[in-house]
């Protein structure tokens, strides 16, 4: 990261079971680069462990607030954050927006999983400023699970939202079939969370004729591919002709690193967009979350963070 913002954690509090939020300001009082609902930051946590959170408070306000779920499974973003102390400083990027709302919607449907929830938040703040006519579906394990559920009966639009709980009566449950049953082609489709209630959002509203471009989704974890087993392919840079082996069990990136080419990397998952390569000849294996399913088959990128090549070779626009 190029451009490092230096801020401080001016709150830290606890949301929900492992769930805390940070709130972020300007060391001198003056206001953040503003942001869109759906943005992200990178956060350097400490040197070499940068993770992406949403920001989840309004776009309007001049601070960033964001939140993290702890993971004991992780790979130490999460665990480090929760560790932080108020006071703190730290290191974040400017915001980034793969995940903004359509402009031009005359509806927007919201879709939150447990921590997914953050952009959401951000968005729904957004859509009630603008008196834009949205709903908001929250689902959660538990009452105790679920983050923010004190402040958004307090919110404006606190009667957009519906939270569903997995332990609580059928009767609240989340039937996404009832809420994308007649699709309209000016309503948009937004959705968090773990990728199973991803996939499970998403495949209900194709069987009931939405189309690809109404659906939005963004990920924050992945269960990936393992390559350890995986059969090697060459690399080769379109700028310098140079030719890179890479082996199973290898990224792509970790590959050119060593060999002194750099590609921007941050979540090493295919989750965040960082490492987004254009692809000149060749069939990549695409094993992230970030590219949609046409993006995929048009071949024309890879996240090389994560994905491998189904040809011998690629040839990457670098």
């Amino acid at each position: 990261m190029s451009e490092w913002l230096k801020v401080k954690i001016a709150a830290k509090q606890q949301e929900a079971i492992n769930i805390v939020s940070f709130k972020l300001i300007d060391l001198d009082g003056n206001a953040l680069p503003p942001f869109t609902a759906g943005a992200h930051i990178d956060v350097e946590i400490k040197p070499g462990l940068i993770r992406q959170y949403s920001m989840c408070n309004s776009p309007s306000d001049s601070y960033y607030v964001i939140a993290v779920s702890k993971d004991d499974q992780s790979r130490g973003g999460s665990v480090a954050m929760h560790e932080l102390a108020e006071d703190t400083l730290l290191n974040i990027g400017k915001p980034r927006n793969q995940f903004a709302l359509i402009p031009t919607a005359k509806k927007s449907l919201l879709f939150a999983g447990g921590i997914g929830v953050t952009p959401l938040l951000s968005m729904a703040e957004q859509l009630s400023q603008n008196k834009a006519d949205f709903s908001f579906e929250y689902c959660a394990r538990s009452v105790a699970h679920m983050a923010f559920i004190n402040r958004i009966p307090h919110s404006a639009y606190a009667d957009r939202v519906s939270l569903h709980f997995d332990d609580g009566a059928f009767s609240q449950k989340l039937v996404p079939e009832k809420i994308l049953a007649q699709p309209t082609p000016d309503t948009h489709l937004y959705v968090c969370g773990p990728s199973g209630f991803i996939e499970w959002i998403l495949a209900t509203a194709r069987s009931m004729g939405w189309s690809e471009s109404q659906l939005h989704r963004e990920y924050f974890s992945t269960a990936l591919v393992a390559a350890t087993t995986d059969g090697s392919f060459e690399v080769q840079i379109a700028s310098t002709g140079q030719v890179f082996v890479i082996e199973g069990g290898q990224s792509i990136t970790n590959v050119l690193h060593a060999n002194g080419v750099y590609i921007p990397t941050s979540c090493d998952q295919g989750v965040c967009g960082t490492c987004l390569t254009n692809v000149l000849e060749g069939i990549p294996d695409h094993r992230d979350v970030f590219l949609t399913e046409g993006e995929k088959a048009s071949n024309e990128m890879l996240m090389p963070c994560c994905s491998r090549a189904k040809s011998a070779r690629l040839v990457l626009d670098l």
